[in-house]
């Protein structure tokens, strides 16, 4: 019994090295690249940061060989208002996206967290503000089934910004 549960270990792991040498990062530059592009692209609106807004968008886009982002799809978004700065840096990032060898086009799925700095001091008003934003958001969600087919899952972005008063 054990022979076989470190049978069957040893081959997941040696599966899983082997799906790792095929795929490098699908960013030019890498992670960290990655992530300091979408920090600086991201332009957080006044309207998030003036209803001091937080949450999670999950983006899919398709990237073809040159790099190039069609199909974008949202698949889930805390609010509405979250997933259009979301949109506007992924069509900056066109042909910045790098997809294996063999394919004509991938699948990503990106996830964006956005929150905000926190202010020294935190009061009631904030609290009720950010309380208000929840109750009051208008998520995009998912309701039928979703293709993931060969879709990659990138890193979580993490989105900060500073609020307004």
């Amino acid at each position: 019994m054990k022979k076989i549960l470190l049978s069957i270990i040893a081959i997941l792991l040696s599966v899983y090295c082997m799906a790792q040498e095929k795929l490098s990062f699908p960013f030019q530059g890498g992670k960290d690249v990655m992530n300091a592009f979408f920090r600086d692209s991201l332009t957080v609106s006044r309207e998030i940061a003036k209803k001091k807004a937080i949450g999670l968008v999950v983006f899919k886009f398709t990237a073809d060989t040159k790099g190039h982002i069609s199909k974008m799809v949202i698949y889930y978004a805390d609010d509405v208002a979250l997933a259009s700065p979301v949109i506007n840096a992924l069509k900056k990032s066109n042909f910045k996206w790098v997809i294996p060898d063999h394919e004509k086009f991938h699948d990503f799925i990106i996830p964006f967290a956005f929150s905000f700095n926190k202010p020294a001091l935190s009061n009631r008003d904030l609290q009720k503000a950010v309380y208000d934003n929840y109750t009051n958001r208008k998520p995009i969600f998912s309701t039928d089934q979703v293709p993931l087919d060969m879709a990659t899952l990138l890193p979580t972005v993490m989105i900060k910004y500073d609020i307004v008063p």
